[in-house]
């Protein structure tokens, strides 16, 4: 699967270790920044990523700063984009099931590594369910 990773300086390491797990799984990768610890703006890398979604380069993204808030409220500016902030297992999994989230966040503060490596196994392996559901996330996409 083609997925776009994105983070803050706050999330950094956390997404240099998601990385490396999406990587050994055979997944091609497309890093959007930032590179460092240095402190940086987080909705540039928000964009960076919402924007490769929006043109179809990635099909799913991975977004992390401190509190995973304010880089998905970035990422959600897009129309194309369904960013879910995630803290538990129960959030991966119902995201994609019935809101079909195209893009996981993660709190580097807020979420164990442990937990967030297993939250994004099931967002990646979770399909939507439709139906119903997908009425729903069609209104989503209306702009006003």
């Amino acid at each position: 699967m083609k997925i776009g990773l994105a983070c803050d300086h706050a999330g950094f390491e956390y997404k240099e270790k998601l990385k490396e797990l999406l990587s050994s799984k055979g997944n091609e990768i497309s890093d959007f920044g930032c590179d460092s610890l240095e402190s940086v703006d987080y909705p540039d890398f928000a964009n960076a990523l919402a924007e490769a979604i929006q043109n179809g380069k990635v099909k799913r993204g991975v977004l992390v700063c401190g509190s995973g808030i304010g880089i998905s409220i970035a990422a959600n500016r897009y129309s194309e984009v369904r960013a879910a902030l995630v803290r538990d297992v129960l959030g991966a999994k119902l995201s994609r099931q019935h809101n079909d989230a195209n893009v996981i966040a993660f709190g580097g503060q807020a979420i164990s590594e442990d937990a967030a490596l297993e939250c994004l196994n099931i967002f990646l392996t979770t399909p939507f369910e439709g139906g119903r559901h997908a009425r729903r996330v069609d209104k989503l996409n209306i702009v006003s």
